[in-house]
């Protein structure tokens, strides 16, 4: 027994695992120990307290049913069963010859075999020879076991990996698809938001110009109030009746007339900060105060009392009493540009 336990110690077996096996094979020797700790390697070792040795027993006992059963068989046969020495037994589908039935019996779990009969072969002890062999064969049997072992593993993680692989790029796709929907979500939102202000810029724009036309159509009825003149907009006066009432008891213009003579005056108004320049026609007898008047109307930034006008060419600088002279006197007709400065 002893012998049993050190040889699969000095085979690499753990100690432990020893212990088990032999209890758990109740010490039948060293071939049912070494099944038993390569049938159960993968397996935690027990507690030496719950391992049970039941299981011996019972194959003996069903050793002595066996026993018993084979002896009816023997006499039946016409043989005495106390002249039948049977020293082994033989597996019928193997070939495989075991000390007893207990062995026997671990065999036909172990391999499914369910045929054996009594052998009168006398299985011999193991010589040192022999277990050298019996331990190599073992440990070939280990060695190709942990080999098939890792090629499974390597299988498994191999496949483990696959799987990490593909469920990575699945996430990558899933997260450029949802990347690629919000920029064409953020696209649109822009575009819709360019319209709308498009639209909000062209109201104001148009705002703007209606209010400028109000207050040009204001600035020309308070001038034709003021002047006594027709009011704009009011079909029951011709044109030529506005010439006349604008210049009474004069022939009317030609080509060839002097620039005095001119009814109205064109101007262009262009401002020293720049920007868009602003042209209207206005009487010849209109005043300088109502073309900083009428520039007051188009820029709000314009102070009538404050704004400075000059012209240049000839170069002329307007003052405070040029205001309160008319366009013809200043020598502005027919046309003329000016310099408007806040």
């Amino acid at each position: 027994m002893a012998g049993d336990k050190d040889t699969l110690i000095s085979m690499g077996f753990d100690p432990a695992r020893v212990e088990w096996a032999l209890k758990a094979t109740g010490n039948r020797g060293l071939q049912p120990a070494m099944d038993h700790i390569l049938e159960h390697e993968g397996q935690a070792v027990p507690d030496p307290g719950s391992v049970s040795e039941s299981s011996s027993s019972a194959r003996k006992d069903d050793m002595d049913v066996d026993d018993d059963e084979d002896a009816e068989a023997l006499k039946s046969l016409g043989a005495a069963a106390g002249n039948v020495e049977a020293k082994s037994i033989k597996c019928s589908q193997c070939g495989k010859i075991f000390r007893n039935t207990a062995l026997a019996q671990f065999h036909a779990e172990k391999s499914g075999h369910d045929q054996f009969e009594e052998s009168t072969e006398e299985i011999k002890p193991l010589t040192e020879e022999e277990k050298k062999q019996k331990l190599a064969e073992l440990r070939q049997k280990m060695a190709e076991k942990r080999a098939r072992q890792a090629v499974e593993d390597a299988k498994e993680q191999k496949a483990s990996e696959a799987l990490r692989r593909k469920a990575g790029k699945d996430m990558i796709k899933i997260k450029e698809e949802l990347k690629l929907k919000q920029a064409q979500q953020e696209a649109e939102q822009r575009k819709r938001d360019k319209i709308e202000d498009a639209k909000a810029k062209a109201a104001i724009k148009a705002q703007i110009e209606a209010d400028k036309k109000a207050r040009n159509e204001k600035f020309a009825r308070e001038k034709a109030i003021r002047d006594g003149l027709p009011i704009p907009g009011d079909s029951s006066t011709s044109t030529p009746a506005v010439a006349a009432a604008a210049a009474p008891g004069k022939a009317p213009m030609t080509s060839g007339v002097a620039g005095k003579d001119y009814s109205e005056t064109r101007l262009q108004i262009r401002m020293s900060t720049g920007g868009q320049p602003y042209t209207t026609t206005l009487s010849s007898e209109a005043s300088l105060r109502e073309v900083a008047e009428y520039l007051a109307a188009q820029v709000l930034t314009i102070d009538v009392e404050t704004v400075s006008l000059a012209q240049h060419f000839p170069r002329k600088t307007f003052s405070r009493d040029d205001f309160s002279k008319s366009l013809r006197d200043l020598g502005l007709t027919p046309s003329a540009v000016l310099i408007a400065t806040p």
